[in-house]
């Protein structure tokens, strides 16, 4: 997958220093949705700096930029504090964990939509002004898109796609939408409340279900990248998978008990297969099919 390499090139440049160019305080606020983007972090510094500059080298008009630290060791505050300027609100504090942490900002969030980008992983060039004219209408209480995996030193090394959402493959499949690439109404928060702190590595995955478990709540995917997930050996998802694979289990057999038969599962499971196959089918993405399906 030689575009991988561009991919990895366009990234280097995007995060390698400041290019804020003032525009988050003109009249252009009017014409975008107004997002929060979250950024929970704990000593993550050697990787905290490119976070930020994903988010604010988007040059999004209508920004509030939330950084909420769970008192690093490091030198994380001495990062943020060179970027304080363009934040809306940030703290250094001990807190209960990441989960936490995106909580206490979830109080402070004033966005039309939400956002959250751990402090190892970053955003791609353009996200935010392609997902904003997409939630102009703010009639989706959802909108995601592609992640890419990425290195310690930013190289893309995997492209990771996401079909339409569909309830019954988010239960039966797993995770269907990373939040990567995920921004959601404030009003779901507000409706469904909060994250759940009772889960350490399954809590988006948890919330996700919980929010689209409402018949209510509209979904829809926005074609392209949206952000990227570092793989490291200090990341959280490199370091306690037995615990996730134990949450994701605990989420599944809450909601599969209201989803019908164990044979019916079965063969809505089944489709879910077929159905991805298909998705990339009907837009002739053979390449990723390959890809995808050969591993």
């Amino acid at each position: 997958m030689h575009f991988l390499e561009k991919n990895t090139q366009d990234l280097r440049s995007f995060i390698s220093e400041l290019k804020v160019n003032g525009s988050q305080n003109t009249a252009a606020q009017q014409d975008y949705p107004k997002l929060t983007i979250i950024t929970p972090s704990y000593n993550q510094a050697d990787f905290l700096e490119r976070t930020i500059l994903s988010v604010l080298n988007q040059n999004y008009p209508n920004l509030e930029y939330i950084i909420v630290d769970g008192g690093s060791t490091d030198y994380s505050v001495e990062v943020i504090k060179k970027y304080e300027k363009y934040l809306s609100w940030w703290v250094s504090e001990k807190d209960r964990g990441q989960v936490h942490a995106i909580n206490k900002a979830l109080e402070r969030a004033t966005g039309d939509y939400i956002g959250f980008q751990n402090s190892d992983d970053v955003y791609f060039p353009g996200t935010f002004n392609r997902f904003g004219k997409a939630a102009l209408n703010q009639e989706d209480d959802i909108i995601y898109g592609d992640l890419y995996m990425i290195s310690p030193d930013d190289n893309v090394t995997e492209i990771l796609k996401t079909t339409s959402y569909s309830f019954d493959c988010q239960i039966l499949e797993g995770m269907q939408i990373h939040n990567q690439s995920l921004f959601f109404k404030r009003a779901l928060v507000e409706k469904y409340g909060k994250f759940d702190e009772s889960y350490r590595f399954a809590f988006d995955y948890e919330f996700i279900t919980r929010y689209t478990y409402q018949k209510s709540t509209k979904v829809r995917k926005v074609e392209g990248l949206g952000g990227a997930l570092r793989v490291h050996p200090d990341a959280k998802s490199s370091t306690i998978a037995s615990v996730g694979k134990e949450e994701h289990a605990k989420i599944q057999k809450l909601y599969i008990s209201t989803n019908g038969s164990a044979a019916s599962n079965k063969i809505r499971y089944l489709w879910c297969r077929v159905r991805k196959i298909l998705y990339f089918a009907m837009r002739l993405d053979l390449q990723y099919i390959r890809f995808r399906f050969s591993r």
